[in-house]
């Protein structure tokens, strides 16, 4: 295929620049939205295990439970968005999450706790790999690496508004009207999603040719740039969803991602207490920190998406970015005595955390076809992925109860990251490679 001028690069380029800031902002809002939501429990357990009488081992297991209920839902969501679009979706998901949020603050045992974190992952499960589903529709390949990097800049961004602003709700609100902070929290922080969700059922488009903000021929353009990439992926005997299943590289990317979303869970969910290890007392003091370092973690994420484009690599990238993670995990024993050596490795992690969810949705994304094989092989790595988010919070509050310390959980956790990016970089270098050999086939299309 002949390569395309100058002139119209620069077209196509302006209107995925209109399709970028109509539709990115208001998912990233969304979805910064689902990570306060997902991980206020953080921040709320350095109230509420005093307050009711738990450990860190019933805190695990209820941060954990999250992801048995997101499970257990996520593929049926995805197919069922593929179907119905995402403004019914994003409908039905977020007014659900952020009601579930708000009823926490009734919670006063352990069961109750178990029970409503259960409910919650019910309620969002799909949104995640349903946006990233939904972002495959209006952007082509070439793009995906710096979109994906702006939409899932939303989940270090949480930390830099939900850090201080747990704080601030939990020192301010202590006592009004008989509730405790961490019971306002959850009551303050659920309704925005609620308001979110009604939003986008008006303000959404399902797909390009319902988009009434672009013309015949943005559409037309866009529609012909999804479907040259779908031209250009290596061919598949099965393109169904059953094809999905029987493929070994979708257990694979679902194996790598489960080795880094348990880190990226520990991350979210026991910063704040390592903070408070160190010696920082005050909640408020403490989200700040965590603001901090999620500030540092945004910047590297889009300096890294931006250089995975630039360089046209993934691989490597999401690579260097899991191990830098995992080293950062492994040497925070070094700063146990120090508030400075700590909250400096923990921003290097969160640049290599954040590097890596910034990247690693263009390798499934790339790989799958659209249609159902796209909505629900993104929605299984995602299932089997977030195996790691019900694995990882009680396996480290285990061990911290059994240790007295959190860093031995840490380094167990770290271990896995580095498992998973020794088999990215083994596994599917057969599939990049592929994928490189294909495009230099075809050509340049622009």
């Amino acid at each position: 295929m002949s390569g395309r001028s100058a002139m119209a690069v620069a077209g196509d380029n302006l209107i995925y620049k209109k399709i970028g800031w109509r539709l990115v902002p208001f998912l990233l809002v969304c979805y910064m939205m689902a990570a306060i939501d997902r991980f206020n429990i953080g921040f709320a357990k350095l109230q509420f295990l005093h307050d009711l009488g738990l450990n860190n081992a019933v805190y695990g297991v209820a941060a954990g439970f999250f992801y048995v209920g997101y499970i257990s839902c996520e593929v049926p969501s995805n197919l069922w968005l593929a179907r119905i679009g995402v403004r019914k979706t994003l409908l039905r998901i977020m007014v659900l999450w952020g009601g579930v949020t708000s009823l926490m603050m009734l919670a006063h045992s352990a069961y109750a706790f178990y029970i409503l974190r259960f409910l919650l992952g019910v309620a969002e499960a799909g949104f995640f790999p349903g946006i990233l589903f939904y972002l495959t529709i209006w952007f082509p390949d070439r793009l995906r690496g710096r979109v994906t990097s702006l939409f899932v800049m939303a989940a270090p961004i949480s930390g830099i508004v939900g850090g201080p602003l747990a704080g601030w709700v939990m020192e301010s609100f202590q006592g009004v009207y008989g509730l405790r902070g961490w019971q306002w929290l959850f009551l303050l922080e659920g309704i925005p999603a609620i308001l979110l969700g009604v939003i986008a059922y008006f303000y959404l488009c399902d797909q390009p040719a319902s988009a009434s903000w672009l013309s015949a021929e943005e559409k037309r353009l866009v529609v012909e740039d999804i479907n040259a990439d779908r031209l250009r992926r290596p061919a598949k005997a099965d393109k169904s969803f059953r094809g999905v299943l029987r493929d070994p590289k979708v257990y694979l990317m679902a194996i790598i991602y489960f080795a880094y979303f348990c880190s990226l869970n520990t991350y979210d969910l026991w910063s704040p207490s390592v903070m408070r290890a160190v010696g920082v007392q005050k909640v408020i003091t403490i989200g700040w920190y965590s603001g901090i370092t999620h500030l540092i973690g945004t910047a590297g994420m889009v300096a890294v998406g931006y250089s995975s484009d630039r360089h046209m690599e993934r691989r490597w990238h999401v690579a260097l970015c899991g191990l830098t993670a995992a080293v950062c995990f492994m040497l925070l024993p070094l700063g146990s005595h120090s508030i400075g050596v700590t909250v400096l490795l923990l921003s290097i992690a969160a640049i290599g955390i954040y590097g890596v969810l910034g990247l690693f949705w263009t390798i499934p994304s790339a790989y799958l076809e659209q249609g159902s094989a796209a909505a629900g092989g993104i929605a299984l790595i995602t299932s089997i992925g977030s195996l790691g988010g019900a694995v990882s919070p009680p396996l480290v509050g285990w061990i911290a109860v059994r240790t007295g310390s959190l860093y031995l959980g840490l380094s167990v956790i770290a271990s896995f990251m580095i498992i998973g990016m020794v088999l990215l970089l083994l596994g599917m270098s057969r599939l990049v490679l592929s994928q490189n050999s294909r495009e230099n086939e075809l050509g340049p299309q622009r």
